[in-house]
């Protein structure tokens, strides 16, 4: 053991990362809860993450909202409304089952009987007449006595509520689901056990096929909704919830069987089996409170039918939509506060709750957490933690982020999988623990290679943007100032008539003027990835795909000068306000292969390219202006973006090369032309195979109506040199290049 904790020492970086992975395995083992906020996030976001959001039509809601409360009277409505109610849905809707999410505890307050019976007891107690009438009229008037003969032998479910805190008895509690024996209920003492309730009235409870309570004592610490108890344990008796009884009827009331599971002594709460005869047994898992997580279907008003009371007792709803029919009566009503907080939503209503739960037993999609995912938790903790361990001290930074993002892309993977399978597994804090090893890792390479960052910082500081030196600083063994052979794309661009611009700005203005200009061009290079070369006063040198290799040379320093052209359209609107005068540039591009660097004499050096590669750019940078265009590229830039449209400017023979060259307009990605640019192209083309095939008649003509849709300068320099050849063919043989003997 010493001889380990030497080791440990001498090794920093795994220490800590053991110290963490300890500390996390003692808080799961322990249940110490210090990630549980954590845990509930991440449960509330794999909930958004896969809700079906599908309309469940075998559950419907009917609401006691604003539309009923306007037309009915302020809640709670005379009981005859509400029996009137449960008659219209049994009789003409011939629905499956009534849930009511809501408790009838005390007698209506019926004003007319109160009378009439002080009268049958004290003035009219003789009048024979009278109590007659009296005895005939008081069953009218009895409004709870109707309520509950419309509730007799209808499938039709009553609320209740359980109270944890002390309190009193309100009424008779109903039929229970089972009665434990006393050594049986003592050993379910994790089952929720309220210490008073609140019941329906006494002939509500007798009349009802079953009773369930709708309060909930598993709301988790932060309010939220997310488990619901199947049973509480009640002075020896087990009590249903509103959903389970709901489904239970629903189902025809087949066998319920609690399932329980008893190791040493402890029983432990698992669920219940709903016995469905040769349709099969249907298992609602649940934990040892007898908690089920919400199946949670949608957001509120997506997963369930809402219909409005009064237009249930006035007959407007369709017979078929509610034949058949599992009905839940509950408010979405705000003034009756029957509004939760859930995953889903800060304002849920409650009676949604029921609906989710019922459909969710119904479709067999109740998630499960058992006791067992502690276990699991800490073996997943194990897992992690030491195949991070292993792996990331021993790789570089970009291995480590490589590795760390693999380890939290198969833990999410699995965690996914055992969710869709029906199973909660703890995800935050195996989440966490690789963030924390992947964070400590990185702080001790930071630490240690920080010596060597701040080297290559300082070297290519001035050269590259910053988000590149920051890929050198992970990477410094790749690095390399020696002179070496690449394929790289050189940007060359120049302010045309700078001369002239200078001689009209006095000295201050001029710097001011070209600072501007010149940070804004360098942004756009910085922002894609280049490195400057060099400032040549107005003119601009920068290059890609060194010191940092990267594939996508070409295409970056391509839209680097489609950026610089845009956005100096933008800049000359700032020099205008200034009264500047407007600046136009000339951009050349050319890839290929070239020397790059650090070049220079002993007294200076340079990070710079060079090569025959490097020229062309320069002197394509030169030829904008020749065809009244921005930007020049050449044939082997083209080819390397070939999903840019172009335009064909020429084929020279610039100085000093005996090759000609293709040359070429960028317009813009192809997928994104307008039809008359693509239409203009390629008439264009068409142009310029009649020119090199010296059909100048056919040139000329089909280039006269492209000028008059399109004058650009390119098209009259062509027309010029086709009205020259007209009069002085080119010899043959003629190959269509033109040669330029100047720079």
């Amino acid at each position: 053991m010493q001889g380990l904790l030497q080791r440990l020492r001498g090794q920093p970086r795994l220490f800590v990362g053991l110290v963490i992975l300890f500390a996390f395995l003692a808080n799961a083992a322990l249940r110490l809860g210090f990630f549980d906020g954590l845990e509930r996030q991440a449960y509330d976001l794999r909930v958004r993450a896969t809700v079906p959001g599908t309309l469940d039509d075998r559950v419907v809601i009917a609401d006691i909202d604003e539309k009923s409360l306007k037309a009915l009277g302020r809640w709670p409505w005379n009981r005859e409304v509400v029996g009137n109610m449960v008659s219209t849905l049994t009789d003409h809707y011939q629905v499956r089952v009534i849930g009511f999410d809501v408790v009838f505890a005390e007698p209506e307050k019926n004003s007319g009987l109160a009378l009439l019976t002080e009268l049958a007891q004290g003035p009219l107690q003789n009048d024979a007449a009278f109590l007659r009438e009296f005895s005939a009229r008081t069953d009218a008037l009895d409004h709870d006595g109707r309520f509950a003969r419309a509730v007799a032998g209808r499938n039709v479910v009553m609320g209740m509520v359980f109270n944890q805190g002390s309190g009193n008895n309100l009424n008779a509690l109903p039929p229970p689901y089972a009665t434990l024996p006393d050594a049986e209920a003592r050993a379910l003492r994790d089952l929720p056990q309220p210490r008073s309730y609140t019941a329906n009235l006494d002939a509500l409870s007798k009349n009802a096929r079953a009773t369930g309570f709708f309060d909930n004592p598993a709301i988790d610490a932060d309010g939220i909704f997310r488990r619901v108890p199947l049973f509480q344990l009640y002075d020896g008796k087990l009590y249903p919830s509103l959903a389970l009884a709901t489904v239970h009827m629903a189902l025809g009331a087949p066998r319920l069987i609690p399932a329980m599971q008893n190791n040493g002594g402890y029983t432990a709460f698992e669920g219940v089996t709903l016995e469905l005869g040769e349709a099969g047994n249907l298992h609602i898992p649940s934990d040892a409170h007898s908690n089920v997580l919400v199946p949670w279907r949608g957001r509120h008003g997506d997963a369930f039918n809402y219909y409005s009371i009064i237009d249930i007792l006035e007959k407007k709803v369709a017979p078929e939509e509610l034949k058949d029919r599992i009905v839940l009566v509950g408010t979405t009503a705000p003034g009756l506060l029957d509004l939760r907080s859930t995953p889903l939503e800060k304002t849920y209503p409650g009676v949604e709750v029921h609906a989710n739960i019922i459909s969710g037993i119904l479709d067999d999609m109740v998630r499960h957490e058992p006791a067992w995912v502690l276990g699991v938790e800490v073996l997943m903790l194990l897992v992690v933690g030491f195949v991070t361990l292993l792996l990331t001290t021993r790789l570089a930074p970009v291995g480590q982020v490589a590795v760390s993002i693999g380890i939290g892309v198969t833990v999410i993977a699995v965690n996914f999988m055992a969710w869709n399978g029906g199973l909660v597994l703890p995800l935050a804090s195996v989440l966490l623990l690789l963030a924390l090893l992947f964070t400590s890792n990185m702080a001790f390479g930071y630490f240690v290679e920080a010596q060597g960052k701040r080297s290559i910082t300082r070297l290519f500081g001035q050269y590259v943007p910053p988000d590149l030196v920051e890929e050198m600083a992970q990477h410094p063994e790749s690095i390399t100032l020696e002179g070496e052979s690449r394929e790289l794309t050189v940007l060359f661009s120049d302010v045309r008539d700078f001369t002239s611009i200078s001689e009209g700005l006095s000295a201050t203005e001029l710097s001011a003027l070209m600072n501007a200009y010149l940070t804004a061009m360098t942004r756009l290079i910085h922002k894609h990835r280049g490195t400057i070369d060099k400032y040549m006063g107005d003119a601009i040198m920068a290059f890609w795909g060194a010191p940092v290799r990267d594939a996508n040379h070409a295409r970056l320093a391509l839209q680097t000068a489609m950026d610089m052209q845009a956005d100096l359209v933008q800049l000359q609107v700032d020099f205008r306000a200034r009264g500047w005068p407007a600046l136009h540039i000339g951009i050349g591009l050319n890839t290929g292969p070239m020397n790059v660097g650090n070049m220079g004499s002993e007294f200076r050096m340079a990070y710079t390219v060079m090569g025959d590669a490097v020229n062309l750019g320069s002197r394509l940078e030169g030829l904008s202006k020749n065809y009244g265009v921005t930007i020049v590229v050449s044939e082997s830039t083209r080819n390397a973006v070939a999903d840019y449209a172009y335009r064909t400017l020429d084929c020279v023979r610039v100085k000093g090369k005996l090759e000609p060259v293709r040359i070429y307009e960028p317009v813009g990605p192809a997928d994104a032309l307008d039809p008359a640019t693509r239409a203009d192209l390629e008439e264009w083309d068409a142009i310029l195979a009649a020119y090199c095939h010296q059909q100048w008649d056919e040139a000329d003509a089909r280039l006269r109506a492209l000028i008059a849709r399109d004058d650009r300068p390119l098209y009259r320099l062509y027309a010029e040199r086709i009205a020259q050849f007209r009069l002085a063919p080119p010899p043959a043989p003629w190959d269509g290049v033109y040669t330029y003997t100047t720079k």
